[in-house]
């Protein structure tokens, strides 16, 4: 499975999940900066499954019904890693069931 790791996650959190998840942060595809739109039309055209983040904002900004490929959004006190690395199994998890495109939240 192909991921992408918004901006606002920690790009050593790459490193928490399977080795048979392939993931690429924003950073490494060249896209920071750009909204969060054009990051899911961008990604579903790279053929990535499913795009991973820590904005809550984003359930508001799209419209569920348009979204190009599912997003997770992993719900943490703090965006840092430590906070975050226990939600990948759960991430893990949701990633392994029958996906829509759709925005699914993960919290302990």
């Amino acid at each position: 499975m192909k991921l992408l790791l918004d901006e606002s996650l920690p790009r050593r959190l790459a490193t928490s999940f399977p080795d048979s998840y392939t993931l690429y942060t924003v950073q490494e595809m060249g896209w920071t900066g750009f909204e969060n739109g054009a990051l899911l039309t961008l990604a579903a055209q790279r053929n990535f499954d499913a795009f991973v983040t820590v904005d809550r904002g984003i359930a508001y900004q799209q419209n569920v019904n348009d979204l190009p490929i599912p997003v997770v959004i992993m719900l943490a006190s703090r965006n840092r890693l430590a906070e975050l690395q226990p939600l990948v199994p759960r991430v893990v998890e949701v990633l392994s069931g029958e996906l829509q495109k759709s925005i699914y939240r993960v919290q302990e």
